[in-house]
């Protein structure tokens, strides 16, 4: 048999893994029998060398099965649904789209993770409410969906173990983009909870891992053809990517914005996210006739409050207090009454008059990254306060000097780089750009905190 180094060299050198040694290199991960400059090694290579498509199959079925499958009673058969987005800035759609599918008779294990470079985890943002425990077992997984219908969780221990060793590397090996691990590491888990149907949220732009829709295609259509090929009835959707989707960034300012959009009030690019994913769902499941249909019902569901009462239901469920869980979900709170408040608050005003053009996502990330809203290289905690809320739309007409972006944060305070980058997020356009960009919404009243109306939605690739 070989060995790793034997495997490593083979990679390397631009040879395809058989499934065997594909086996020993997971088993020895899952195992700690291997040395981990080893197994950031063997990252290295299949980031430069790529992966064929039956190495990626083997890669995930050998992923999956390096720990416990889930099994789910017999007559929740075909309701089994999860949904997965890879990566993006102020994405808080899985927040609202887990219980409206609940709402809607689907059962949500929804295994989610944290945070990887510059895009924000779902447990991240779920850890800023007090109480909240991401982390069950497959039996408290298996209540919490008899009696509430979804759960959003991190993997158990159990769970897809090579993962969790693989997840954690391609972040400090800068990995993460490689499109044989991203596809090993979501369908995996999505294997793993045995599913019914899963849908994907592949985007691209200047905020995506996948810059160009091309790019993002090839991964959602590997995406696809892997979860079929375990099985898992597998659509996916090409969503951009460039500014935030909605107007907040940050842990517990995106729990806010999901708590406003589950009572009626959210941003309509969140809405459209959730309405297509959700409807996807619901249509590959039988649930609805067809994809308008799915949507329709996802919008009741939300609009209606059913979606509300399912994830006030889900809080209580994953150890939030009773009265904390009401108090986030009444139709007026003071939300910062439950979420920690940041310390200081600062507002950044527009340089020129100008017809906003663009939020560079990407940029605004970076910087409440480093201002601790993200997972420091040293491993410190999330700041769950820092985050940032715009106060202005795409397409909005603005005056220099009127505030654009108010930035939450604590001690210390932003540097002036910090502060020029933020500044630099920012582009304005002549008055004359206004609807002629694609991007562009309708808002031209000044002081508007709409979110920007816009389509984000470029494609939709179905199962095969």
């Amino acid at each position: 048999m070989a060995s790793i180094t034997d495997l490593i060299k083979k990679k390397r050198d631009g040879g395809e893994l058989s499934d065997e040694e594909i086996r020993t290199f997971i088993h020895a991960v899952t195992n700690n029998t291997i040395e981990e400059s080893q197994t950031g090694a063997m990252l290295m290579a299949i980031w430069l060398k790529g992966m064929v498509q039956q190495e990626v199959v083997t890669l995930t079925r050998a992923m999956m099965s390096s720990g416990e499958v889930m099994s789910w009673p017999a007559e929740w058969a075909g309701l089994m649904v999860d949904k997965h987005s890879t990566g993006g800035v102020g994405d808080k759609v899985s927040l609202v789209l887990a219980p409206a599918l609940a709402a809607c008779g689907c059962k949500v294990p929804m295994i989610s993770g944290r945070g990887l470079a510059h895009t924000g985890g779902t447990l991240d943002k779920l850890e800023s409410i007090p109480g909240f425990k991401v982390h069950q077992s497959a039996a408290q997984i298996l209540e919490v969906l008899r009696s509430v219908g979804c759960c959003i969780v991190g993997q158990t221990e159990t769970l897809v173990p090579a993962d969790r060793v693989l997840y954690a590397q391609r972040d400090t090996t800068s990995t993460v983009d490689s499109l044989p691990l991203i596809a090993g590491s979501i369908i995996s888990k999505k294997g793993a909870e045995s599913l019914s149907a899963l849908v994907l949220d592949v985007k691209f732009g200047g905020a995506a891992l996948y810059k160009d829709l091309d790019a993002a295609r090839e991964l959602a259509k590997l995406l696809v053809q892997v979860g079929n090929a375990l099985g898992v009835h597998t659509a996916a959707l090409l969503s951009r990517m460039d500014a935030p989707i909605g107007r907040f960034v940050g842990n517990s300012l995106e729990v806010i914005e999901s708590l406003e959009t589950l009572k009626g009030r959210g941003p309509d690019d969140l809405m459209e996210l959730v309405r297509t994913l959700g409807g996807l769902l619901l249509k590959i499941t039988g649930l609805a006739s067809d994809l308008s249909e799915g949507r329709r019902q996802i919008s009741d569901a939300v609009i209606g409050g059913a979606a509300l009462a399912k994830f006030q239901a889900m809080l209580q469920a994953q150890g939030v207090a009773n009265e904390t869980a009401r108090s986030l979900c009444s139709a007026h709170t003071d939300y910062h009454a439950v979420l920690r408040k940041s310390e200081h608050r600062m507002q950044l005003m527009a340089p020129a008059d100008g017809v906003v053009v663009d939020f560079a996502g990407l940029t605004l990330a970076e910087v409440l990254h480093k201002l601790g809203a993200g997972r420091s290289s040293a491993g410190g905690p999330v700041n769950h306060s820092v985050g940032a809320e715009l106060l202005v739309s795409l397409g909005q007409r603005v005056s220099k000097g009127e505030a654009w972006l108010q930035l939450h944060y604590e001690d210390p305070a932003p540097s002036p780089d910090q502060i020029s980058r933020l500044q630099s997020a920012l582009t304005l356009g002549s008055h004359d750009a206004l609807g002629s960009h694609d991007t562009l919404g309708s808002h031209d009243t000044l002081g508007s905190h709409d979110a920007p109306t816009r389509t984000l939605v470029e494609e939709i690739l179905l199962p095969q």
